[in-house]
């Protein structure tokens, strides 16, 4: 079973989240990558809820995405360790003290975040085309908003950028913190995340291993069976 949207305050924010699967299930969390929402990881997470190693499985929309709070232009509110201590809270508030993590591009980083700041609430950790924390040479120039309306918050994108491009050294520096066995799911050739950088950050973190998939940066939503046949078996174990 799955549901539409529900909500919970943490952290003076609103998170909405989706949740699929038997409650009493061994939970995993999806995060998804910069732009989207929760509901992103919707065939993959039915696929972990009712697969052969059923799952209790959340997707929370990040702060500034899709139905959680968009903060516009405080300083500071959409910095990566503000979405990590979020989904710190959410876990919290729902009872959760130790989970499997998924994350992609953004979900990523904000996943292994937490699995320094958190080891003992990771069990598994699976990260999906997330490139290394190091600056951008040259930098990722400003951005120009699209017209319209957005399904995100536009001062998330400036917010993003710029630790996207000098990200603080601190996080490749505290890898060795990460205890959990970590998979990490390359997007191959097609994706615009040079692989050495996913190669380097395995070689940060203690227990790594990568995997790749020739799909370019949306692995899971390009080839949804290859992504489920890599990370159903790791997460089982």
């Amino acid at each position: 079973m799955d549901t539409g949207p529900r909500t919970v305050d943490v952290n003076g924010i609103t998170l909405a989240y989706r949740a699929w699967g038997a409650q009493d299930a061994p939970p995993v969390v999806l995060l998804h990558c910069r732009g989207a929402d929760g509901a992103d990881w919707a065939p993959i997470a039915r696929r972990l809820a009712d697969g052969p190693y059923p799952r209790r499985v959340y997707a929370p929309d990040l702060r500034g995405h899709g139905g959680s709070s968009r903060l516009g232009d405080r300083p500071g509110a959409y910095a990566h360790e503000a979405l990590r201590d979020d989904v710190l809270g959410f876990l919290g508030a729902l009872g959760v003290d130790r989970a499997d993590v998924v994350g992609h591009s953004l979900g990523g980083a904000v996943a292994y975040l937490l699995a320094q700041r958190a080891p003992g609430l990771v069990r598994r950790l699976v990260l999906e085309d997330v490139p290394a924390p190091v600056p951008l040479d040259p930098p990722r120039p400003p951005a120009e908003r699209p017209a319209g309306d957005l399904p995100y918050d536009w001062a998330m994108i400036r917010a993003t950028d710029a630790q996207r491009n000098a990200p603080d050294p601190a996080w490749g520096e505290h890898m060795h913190r990460i205890t959990a066995p970590t998979l990490l799911v390359a997007g191959g050739a097609r994706s615009f995340v040079p692989q050495r950088e996913i190669t380097f950050l395995a070689g940060l973190i203690p227990d790594a291993r990568v995997v790749t998939v020739d799909a370019g940066h949306l692995v899971h939503e390009a080839r949804p069976e290859e992504f489920l046949g890599v990370v159903e078996p790791f997460l089982a174990h």
